[in-house]
């Protein structure tokens, strides 16, 4: 679905409430906001950004690397048991 949004005084952007209310969007919480390509606008949630770089990292890292595998190498390189 396509929106519209108006930016008003001091380059404020009013984002339409029904996109507010599908994405979980309240007063007071920050957007990530970056360029694509064309020039044009991403705009992301926080809560966005971090599953995406979760997902990155658990594709690099594979499924099963875990919290604990990552501190049992850091322990070893600590000398560590």
């Amino acid at each position: 679905m396509t929106y519209h949004a108006k930016v008003i005084s001091g380059g404020k952007i009013v984002l339409p409430a029904e996109l507010r209310r599908e994405l979980g969007i309240k007063d007071g919480d920050s957007l990530v906001i970056d360029r694509d390509e064309c020039g044009g606008l991403i705009v992301k949630t926080y809560a966005q950004v971090i599953k995406e770089g979760q997902r990155k990292f658990r594709a690099m890292a594979g499924d099963d690397y875990t919290v604990d595998t990552f501190l049992q190498e850091k322990r070893a390189d600590w000398g560590e048991n």
